[in-house]
């Protein structure tokens, strides 16, 4: 039961940083020093696909959770802020 409500909570947090990244402008990560729109999306998807698949608790879903939680508190708030935007936060 834990384990389901922590694999939906993850989960979806992955999928909302794979929207967050796709919506971006490509310029957005290059201008932060980031690697590149294409790259992020891909790490998101294949991410996503791996947390859903195996579980955030197996060995392949850690390192999906890690590379959601890289772009969630490193890359997305870099590029919201260069592009002067604020998901789930007031400026």
């Amino acid at each position: 039961m834990v384990i389901g409500i922590i694999t939906i909570a993850i989960g979806v947090a992955a999928i909302v940083s794979l929207v967050h990244a796709a919506v971006q402008r490509p310029d957005a990560f290059t201008a932060v020093d980031k690697l590149s729109k294409p790259a992020w999306v891909g790490i998101l998807v294949i991410a996503t696909l791996v947390i859903w698949l195996f579980g955030p608790l197996s060995l392949l879903g850690i390192i999906g959770v890690i590379a959601v939680l890289v772009y969630v508190v490193d890359v997305r708030p870099r590029t919201d802020e260069i592009q002067g935007k604020s998901w789930f936060r007031k400026k």
